[in-house]
């Protein structure tokens, strides 16, 4: 069997001939070729901020790893954060460089997830109104929705940059300046509040997925505290997807699938795409505070329609 290795920028890289992971049909060299071209566009995006990576391993169902790799090499810088699932401090990396960008490729990791900050930062740097289709719909019915987000947004005097997810849907990210987190995650919710209100049989904001009647879901919680997967990040599904930035021009002609690995050019640069920092409206932001937070209103609705049933069996 063969194991071709080689190095890069310092960094021993191994196994580049063998399976990236189970039914993936990459190998792990596809990878790390990818990531390395793109490096001059993808670490601009990743650096500074607190990173999640899911990786992969053949035999092993794909994770999510949020703590540095236990032997990580002294350069991969790491900043502390506070890991509420694991209810302790954690060390997530700090992808800043090229070097460290292979490391992870090395490490097998397929899905860069940043959030919306830079360690050190007391605001958010921008929000992202996810747009998931119902299962089976083509993506045309996405691209329309995007539309409507993005009328939401113009009517709301804002501008934002539109990339496929890497999987079905798509994301239309908005970056803002001078708002706590607490504002950009109600801005968030009133503007997707707003999209459905333009078309309400063609978009939802309806969380619990019985809802939504065959509707595109306008996700309005990855904005915050959350992550989203970064502009150019692979996803793990075959073929290696990439989330590409394509821009509101091309967004008509486009599938998801055309952009892969494998697969050469994107119809935009995504620096290019991103206007600069707005400040959000103030009524955009008082609405939005009215609007329940949708994990949380779900998790009520879903108690209550438990309640419902016990009282209908027990009846």
């Amino acid at each position: 069997m063969s194991l071709v290795e080689e190095e890069r920028d310092g960094v021993r890289l191994t196994s580049l001939d063998q399976p990236l992971g189970d039914g993936l049909d990459v190998t792990k060299g596809d990878l790390v070729d990818y990531l390395d071209a793109v490096a001059d566009r993808i670490v601009p995006l990743l650096a500074g901020r607190p990173l999640s990576v899911k990786r992969v391993r053949p035999g092993q169902p794909p994770f999510m790893q949020r703590n540095v790799s236990k032997g990580a090499p002294d350069w991969v810088r790491t900043v502390p954060v506070w890991s509420e699932g694991s209810h302790r401090e954690i060390a997530q990396v700090l992808c800043d460089d090229r070097r460290t960008l292979l490391w992870l490729a090395n490490q097998r990791a397929v899905e860069f997830h940043v959030p919306f900050f830079r360690a050190g930062d007391a605001e958010p740097t921008g929000l992202v109104l996810d747009l998931d289709p119902p299962e089976g719909a083509d993506f045309a019915m996405v691209v329309r929705a995007a539309r409507l987000v993005r009328q939401a947004l113009e009517d709301s005097g804002l501008a934002g940059a539109v990339k496929t997810s890497g999987s079905k849907g798509v994301h239309v990210v908005v970056p803002v300046a001078g708002s706590p987190f607490e504002d950009v995650a109600a801005a968030t919710r009133a503007l997707a509040a707003r999209t459905e209100r333009l078309d309400p049989e063609l978009a939802t904001t309806a969380y619990i997925k019985a809802d939504r009647g065959g509707r595109v879901f306008v996700d309005s919680t990855r904005s915050g505290q959350s992550t989203i997967v970064a502009a150019y990040s692979p996803r793990i599904r075959p073929g290696l997807p990439v989330s590409a930035p394509v821009g509101w021009a091309a967004l008509d002609d486009v599938r998801p699938e055309d952009f892969t690995v494998r697969s050469q050019g994107f119809p935009s640069e995504w620096a290019a795409e991103l206007p600069e920092p707005q400040s959000l409206p103030d009524d955009l932001v008082a609405e939005g505070h009215t609007i329940p937070i949708a994990r949380v209103a779900a998790m009520h609705e879903g108690k209550r329609r438990k309640r419902e049933r016990e009282a209908a069996d027990d009846g």
